[in-house]
C-alpha cells in the first residue's frame, strides 16, 4: 500500500488539515495495526479505513499564528516522507510515519524546526510571549525571594532549636520542630506537581506561599510546643509546592535555550539560605528572639505575591493538556469530576503519603530515641515496603492517570537524573548540617562564626552555579558539568572527611571550595535535563519529580548521618572512658561542650566528636561518587534544539 500525501487546506495556525489517500497499489491490505500507527499520529479524530478513503490529518497542538511558516516545515516533512516512500515502492504506514518523523532519533540535527522558531520569535508553546525586560527581572526577583525563604526555612531552625527548648522547656519535642515540616514537605511535593499540571500555575503558587506565610506566623508567635510543631507542618505543607512552583513559573517566563542561567541562579540562592541558615539564625536568636527566624518570611512572601500576581503570564488552562484530551476521548469519558478525580490518582496518593512518612519517621527515631532493633523501627521500614509496593503497582496500573505517568519516569534522561539528583541532594544537604556542627564543636566557635567559617563553600557554590548557567546558556550541553560535578564533589566531601581538631585554615577553606564548586556546577542541571527532553505539558510533574527526590535524599541521608554520628561518638565514648555517661555530650551539645567536659578530658574528647563528625562528611563523599551513575546516564541533549514532538497516547 502507498500514500499520496496532499493539502487540502492552506496551513494555518488556526487548524489545519492533510488529506491522505490511500491507494490499493500494493497486495498488503490495511490492517488494524497499520490504523492504530496512524492514529498515533493522527489522534483519536483519525478515521482511517480501507484504500481509497480519505483521512483527516489534524495536528494534535496549534501553534502560534506566527510560528505556522516553520511549523508547516515540520508538518511537511510527514508528508514528503510519505510522497518519497509512494515512489520508492511498497511500505507500510507505520513506515511512513517512521520516516517523516524520525522517531527515536536524538541527533540534533534532525530536530523539529518548530523548536528553532519558538526560540528565535521568544515565543511560548501556547503562542504567548515570554516576559523580557524589567517584568522579568522582578518576577525573577519574587522567585529568588521565594526559593531563599524556603531553602533557609529548612535550615535555620536547628540554629533556633537550644533557645526555643529553653522557652517552652520542651526538649522530648526537639525531633518534631524539624520532623513536622520535613514530613509535610516530602510527602505533598508530587501532589503539587499534579496541581501544577492541571490548575492555575499562580493560584496554586500563591495557594502554596499563604500556606507557607501562615505556618510561619503561627511558628512566630507560638506560646506553646504543640503550637509551634503545628505551624511547622503548615509551613512544609506550603513550602512544597513553591521550589517546584518556582521553576515551573521559570519554564513559562524564560525560553529554554536561555532558562540554565536563571536556573543557576535559582539554585545558588537555594545553595545561600541553605549554608547562610545557621549565621542568620545564630544573629536572631543572640541578637533579637528566635521568633524573628520565622518573622523575616512574612514581608517577602507578600511581595513574591505582589511580583508573581502583576507580572507572570499565566499559560492557557482552559483546556487539560492534549494527552489528557486524547486519553479521555479514547475512552469515552465524558464525566468531568469523574475524570478530574482520576487526574490526582486519590488511591496512589493516599497510599504514597504514609509510605513517606513512615520511612521519614523510622529513619528520625532509629538510632536515637530507639535502636534499630526496635519493634516500632522495624514496623515502620515494613509498612514503607509494603505501602511503597503498593503504590508502584497502583503507578504501573494507572498509566495516564498515575500519580507519575510511568512514560515520564522512563525517559532515560528522568530516571538518570533523579538518580543524581537524590545521590546529590543527600550529599549536599548532610554535609551543610554537619560542617557547620564541626566548627562549633572542633574548634570551638559561636554559631554567628560557624556561619562565617563556611563562607568559602557558600561562595564556590555559588560561582560554580552562575559559570554553570552561563555556560550551559552559550554552549547548550548540560551533561558535561554533572559528569564534573560527581567527580569534584567526591573528591571534595573526600578531603573535608579528613578534618581533626589540627587542622590549619588555608586546607579547611581550600577543602570547601573544592566541595562547595562541586555541588554548584551540577545543583541544577537535573532540572534542566528534564526540562529539557520533556513537554511543556510534563514539565510541572518531570520538575516535581527532580525537586521531591532531591529533598528525600537529603531528609533520609541527614537521619542516617545522625545515626552515624551517634553510634560512632557513644563507641568511641565508652571505649575511652567507661564511666562517662554519653547523654553528657548530647545535652550540652556543639556550642557547650568545653563548659561540660573537664578540661583533662578535653581534648579527647574534642578528637572522639571530631571524628564522629567527619565519618558523615565520609558519607557524603560516597554519595557524591554514587551520583556518577545518574551523571553518566543522562543523554547528549543541547537546550538550545529542545525537541518538542507530542507523544500522543
Amino acid at each position: 500500500m502507498t500514500y499520496q500525501a496532499v493539502p487540502s487546506t492552506p496551513y494555518a495556525a488556526s487548524g489545519s488539515a492533510h488529506t491522505i489517500v490511500a491507494s490499493s497499489s500494493s497486495t498488503n491490505s490495511y490492517t488494524a495495526a497499520k490504523r492504530e500507527t496512524d492514529q498515533q499520529y493522527c489522534g483519536p479524530d483519525c478515521r482511517c479505513k480501507e484504500s481509497g478513503v480519505e483521512c483527516k490529518m489534524v495536528p494534535q497542538e496549534m501553534p502560534s499564528p506566527a510560528l505556522s511558516a516553520a511549523d508547516s516545515g515540520y508538518h511537511d516533512s510527514f508528508f514528503d516522507a510519505r510522497e518519497r516512500n509512494s515512489e520508492d515502492g511498497p511500505t507500510s504506514a507505520a513506515g511512513a510515519v517512521e520516516a517523516g518523523n524520525n522517531k527515536g532519533r536524538r541527533d540534533d540535527d534532525m530536530v523539529s524546526a518548530t523548536s528553532t522558531a519558538h526560540e528565535n520569535y521568544s515565543m511560548r508553546e501556547d503562542g504567548v510571549p515570554y516576559i523580557t525586560g524589567l517584568k522579568l527581572a522582578l518576577v525573577m526577583t519574587a522567585l529568588c525571594m521565594s526559593v531563599f525563604l524556603v531553602a533557609l526555612d529548612s535550615a535555620i531552625i536547628a540554629v533556633a532549636i537550644p533557645k526555643i527548648t529553653d522557652e517552652f522547656n520542651s526538649l522530648g519535642d526537639v525531633g518534631w520542630y524539624g520532623s513536622a515540616y520535613l514530613l509535610t514537605v516530602s510527602a505533598l511535593q508530587l501532589f503539587f506537581g499534579k496541581l501544577y499540571t492541571f490548575y492555575s500555575i499562580k493560584w496554586i503558587y500563591f495557594t502554596a506561599i499563604g500556606l507557607f506565610e501562615l505556618g510561619s506566623l503561627l511558628c512566630g508567635a507560638a506560646r506553646s510546643s504543640l503550637l509551634l510543631i503545628i505551624g511547622r507542618a503548615i509551613a512544609g505543607t506550603g513550602s512544597a509546592g513553591l521550589f517546584s512552583g518556582s521553576l515551573i513559573i521559570l519554564a513559562h517566563s524564560v525560553p529554554m535555550s536561555r532558562r540554565p542561567l536563571y536556573t543557576g541562579i535559582l539554585g545558588s540562592m537555594y545553595g545561600i539560605a541553605v549554608v547562610a541558615g545557621p549565621l542568620l539564625g545564630g544573629l536572631f536568636t543572640d541578637k533579637a528572639t528566635w521568633r524573628w527566624c520565622f518573622y523575616i518570611n512574612l514581608p517577602f512572601g507578600v511581595l513574591s505575591v505582589f511580583a508573581i500576581a502583576f507580572w507572570f503570564r499565566e499559560p492557557d488552562r482552559s483546556g487539560e493538556p492534549a494527552r489528557q484530551q486524547q486519553l479521555q476521548q479514547k475512552k469515552g469519558e465524558c464525566c468531568p469530576w469523574r475524570t478530574r478525580i482520576k487526574q490526582f490518582d486519590p488511591f496512589g496518593t493516599l497510599v504514597f503519603m504514609p509510605a513517606v512518612i513512615s520511612l521519614l519517621l523510622a529513619l528520625q527515631w532509629a538510632g536515637t530515641e530507639y535502636k534499630w532493633s526496635d519493634p516500632r523501627i522495624i514496623a515502620l521500614l515494613a509498612i514503607f515496603g509494603v505501602l511503597m509496593t503498593i503504590w508502584l503497582v497502583l503507578q504501573w496500573w494507572q498509566d495516564e492517570h498515575a500519580t507519575v505517568p510511568p512514560r515520564i519516569i522512563k525517559k532515560r534522561t528522568v530516571w538518570a537524573a533523579s538518580i543524581y539528583a537524590f545521590m546529590g541532594g543527600a550529599a549536599f544537604l548532610s554535609s551543610s548540617y554537619y560542617i557547620p556542627i564541626w566548627f562549633q564543636a572542633v574548634q570551638g566557635v559561636s554559631a554567628v562564626e560557624s556561619g562565617i567559617r563556611i563562607l568559602p563553600f557558600l561562595l564556590a557554590l555559588v560561582v560554580a552555579s552562575l559559570i554553570a548557567g552561563v555556560v550551559v546558556t552559550i554552549w547548550g550541553y548540560y551533561a558535561p558539568f554533572l559528569w564534573i560535578s560527581s567527580v569534584v564533589m567526591s573528591v571534595g566531601f573526600g578531603l573535608l572527611s579528613t578534618w581533626n581538631p589540627r587542622t590549619k585554615q588555608p586546607i579547611w577553606i581550600g577543602y570547601q571550595v573544592i566541595a562547595g564548586a562541586g555541588v554548584g556546577f551540577g545543583m541544577q542541571q537535573p532540572v534542566i535535563a528534564v526540562q529539557t527532553v520533556l513537554d511543556i505539558d510534563d514539565v510541572p510533574m518531570g520538575t516535581s519529580v527532580i525537586v521531591f527526590v532531591q529533598s528525600l535524599g537529603g531528609a533520609i541521608f541527614v537521619s542516617i548521618a545522625e545515626s552515624i554520628f551517634v553510634n560512632k561518638l557513644v563507641a568511641y565514648l565508652q571505649a575511652v572512658f567507661p564511666g562517662m555517661d554519653p547523654k553528657t555530650i548530647f545535652t550540652a551539645g556543639a556550642t557547650q561542650l568545653r563548659s561540660a567536659i573537664p578540661k583533662e578530658l578535653l581534648a579527647r574528647v574534642i578528637r572522639g566528636y571530631s571524628d564522629a563528625l567527619t565519618r558523615t562528611l565520609l558519607m557524603s563523599a560516597a554519595l557524591a561518587a554514587a551520583s556518577v551513575f545518574g551523571s553518566l546516564a543522562i543523554e547528549w541533549r543541547s537546550v538550545k534544539v529542545k525537541e518538542i514532538k507530542r507523544d500522543v497516547a
